[in-house]
């Protein structure tokens, strides 16, 4: 470690981080840290159909004939073709584009377009980050004369389409360092090459890195070989953009900077990138299209504050819908959407928006630790189903659609997210293919999200020279994920729920030297309030400004009750947010003084029409409470356990004791408590063993 750390210039912390990634040799440390000095071969001794390509584009360019792309509605596809609209109208191109209906056609280009293309008097059609598995589109496009060109990254089908050329990284040799390129990567390495061959390589090839740094980062790639290469260069330059959409973009989504320092991923993952994926989801692509290829300030502002607005209504969207996906997997007593048995989510309700499904889908992933199969409705009459899907790294999604292609009309994808449609008829059976085929592929310890630990960290370590030299190993995301420390035994000083959802936490480590303390962030933990007192913490280092003062902060993500054994061997992983490494003793000590006096309390009498009319958040507690839509509430509805501050109890039925009602009053802090009348019908005996008979254990 200390040859690595001397070599790179890095504290051994960051020295362990490359260490135990298997970058450990000196060249291997050079190449990472500067891959600038790293051989890059030839695009066209890598990409077989480049040269035809080159060829056929010219051509179409020389002679005047129309060129067509069809493109995808997600921010790789809008910006591929963003990319290759610039590139071709700079090159003299008679260019247009299509983008098929998320809504009502789906993914990827279809025969209604090439029709269509066909009747405009389009010669050469294009496409971008789609078109990979199109056999009869493209062939239908050769038996009307036009001439295709294949750009994409996605999964090789069986048989590939009858284009005259195809350029996809996975037809490349393994170990490429172009092979981790996304869609946008190959239509940047089409409009690069063709522009060196034309003689137009200063006036392109940076000004379109913008938009490939764009589209890589939003679109998941990994960023490695060549991602990593050209991505630390447009990563610099985004701050300082000549596209008049992308410099609009960065003003209304906060992004902007004095300094102009280069950009880091999540500024795209979580600032740029959905804006763009938005109007995708719900929208009109040609917002995007437009956005990325004006020259006009105006348009550009007016654009770019309408994907604002659709990024507004899609995180609503999100909001509600992963609710709804959570009462109904919460409320379900027949066992058809329990995680743990089935070891798989299908997740089915009418009238959710199919162009976000896929965001809920991740984030009761990272909810329930399963694969999750989410879908809705595609017509009134509720006879087709469309739907998407998200997994873990143990299982392929792509895989799992495979094995239910039967009951599938159609699907795509690769190994963590995919989509389908099939016949609602068919859907009882894909739950079950689906659960046999987790059962197969998944063992019971891989149901509960792990983070993967980097290295072991003092928090005298965590300094501001630290977190600089963690600059050198950017740009992170998938493949180069940022670094992952763990800590362990440390103290909770003070914890608090912020923003309805998140947890704020205060941790300290005992030192001979000091008492080392950090304000934490942990996004979307607040039902996990509060934490054990003391915790073995995973986290990354992150900076936080608040009031003109920036410090340093922690992003948790991974705790796990501590070791007590210090000769036990550090761990690779953590579990996500929580799992005790034994069920504690329960107790019921005495609650906090509570002041029932200041509590307003009021009948509960019509459930239905009381909730829209609450503000802030809202606990239902009691025996056979029902659950409820929170559509309508300001605030989170919970049930039963109290996770932080609710304005509002109501009271189902009432609690077991009066050390049990005052522990609720003393979590919730509550303002008003409504109280049901009436006592609820209790089971009789032989209901009840049969209701409980899982826990009855037979004595020898």
């Amino acid at each position: 470690m200390a040859e690595v750390a001397q070599a790179a210039q890095l504290s051994p912390v960051l020295a362990q981080v490359l260490i135990n990634r298997g970058i450990s040799t000196a060249q291997a440390v050079r190449f990472f840290l500067d891959p600038e000095s790293q051989a890059l071969p030839s695009p066209l001794e890598e990409f077989p159909d480049l040269a035809i390509s080159l060829e056929l584009l010219e051509t179409a360019i020389q002679q005047h004939h129309k060129i067509a792309i069809c493109g995808d509605y997600d921010a790789d596809g809008m910006t591929s073709t963003a990319l290759l609209l610039r590139a071709l109208r700079a090159l003299g191109a008679q260019v247009d584009y299509a983008i098929p209906s998320r809504m009502h056609e789906g993914y990827g280009i279809n025969d209604r377009i090439i029709e269509d293309f066909a009747t405009e008097g389009v010669r050469l059609v294009l496409t971008v980050d789609n078109g990979i598995a199109a056999c009869e589109p493209i062939a239908l496009a050769r038996e009307l004369g036009l001439a295709v060109i294949v750009t994409d990254h996605h999964d090789l089908p069986p048989q590939l389409p009858p284009a005259n050329a195809i350029l996809n990284p996975k037809l490349l040799p393994e170990g490429s360092l172009y092979s981790g390129l996304a869609g946008v990567g190959v239509a940047y390495v089409l409009a690069v090459a063709l522009a060196q061959q034309m003689g137009q390589t200063q006036t392109l090839v940076t000004p379109l890195l913008e938009l490939f740094t764009l589209g890589t980062i939003a679109d998941l790639a990994p960023l490695i070989g060549v991602n990593r290469r050209w991505l630390q260069r447009g990563l610099k330059r985004l701050p300082y953009s000549e596209f008049a959409g992308v410099k609009a973009l960065i003003q209304v989504s906060g992004s902007s900077s004095a300094s102009k320092q280069a950009f880091k991923p999540e500024t795209i993952g979580f600032r740029l990138g959905p804006r763009i994926n938005a109007v995708g989801r719900i929208g009109d692509p040609q917002t995007v299209i437009e956005l990325l290829t004006t020259n006009d300030p105006v348009i550009a502002q007016t654009r770019a504050i309408e994907c604002e607005q659709a990024n507004q209504l899609r995180q609503q969207m999100c909001r509600d819908i992963e609710r709804a996906a959570i009462a109904l997997i919460e409320s379900n007593t027949d066992g058809s959407l329990d995680p743990l048995k089935k070891r798989v989510l299908v997740v089915i309700e009418p009238d959710w928006h199919h162009g976000v499904i896929g965001i809920v889908a991740s984030r009761l992933v990272e909810r329930y630790g399963v694969p999750v199969f989410i879908g809705t409705y595609e017509d009134e009459t509720q006879t087709l189903l469309r739907g998407s899907a998200r997994g873990i790294p143990e299982f392929d999604i792509f895989e799992a659609l495979q094995f239910c292609s039967d009951l599938l009309d159609r699907f795509g994808g690769h190994r963590a997210a995919g989509g389908f449609t099939l016949a609602a008829q068919n859907l009882p059976q894909l739950r079950s293919r689906l659960s046999e085929f987790a059962h197969l592929h998944l063992k019971p310890e891989y149901l509960k999200p792990l983070v993967t630990i980097d290295a072991q960290a003092q928090f005298s370590d965590l300094d501001w020279d630290l977190y600089h030299q963690m600059d050198r190993l950017q740009p992170c995301g998938i493949g180069n994920p940022e670094p992952v420390f763990w800590t362990p035994q440390v103290k909770v000083l003070d914890q608090r729920i912020v923003g309805q959802t998140h947890l704020k936490v205060t941790l300290a480590q005992d030192s001979s030297k000091s008492e080392d303390s950090f304000a934490a962030i942990a996004w979307r933990w607040g039902e996990y309030y509060p934490l054990p007192e003391r915790i073995d913490v995973a986290y990354k280092l992150r900076e936080n400004t608040w009031n003109g003062q920036t410090n340093l902060e922690l992003e948790l993500v991974g705790v796990r009750m501590p070791n007590s054994d210090p000769a036990k061997p550090a761990p690779s992983t953590l579990r996500s947010p929580l799992l005790p490494v034994a069920e504690p003793t329960l107790n019921c000590p005495e609650p906090p003084a509570v002041s029932i006096q200041s509590i307003d309390w009021q009948p509960l009498e019509r459930l239905e029409t009381l909730l829209p009319t609450l503000s802030g958040n809202v606990l239902l507690y009691g025996y056979q409470r029902p659950y409820v839509s929170a559509q309508d509430l300001t605030g989170e509805l919970v049930y039963d356990r109290p996770r932080g501050p609710c304005s509002n109890i109501l009271l189902w039925t009432l609690p077991p004791s009066w050390t049990h009602l005052r522990w609720l009053l003393a979590l919730a802090q509550p303002t008003i408590v409504y109280v049901r009348n009436g006592v609820p019908k209790l089971p009789d005996a032989e209901t009840l063993r049969s209701q409980l008979s899982f826990e009855i254990v037979k004595k020898p």
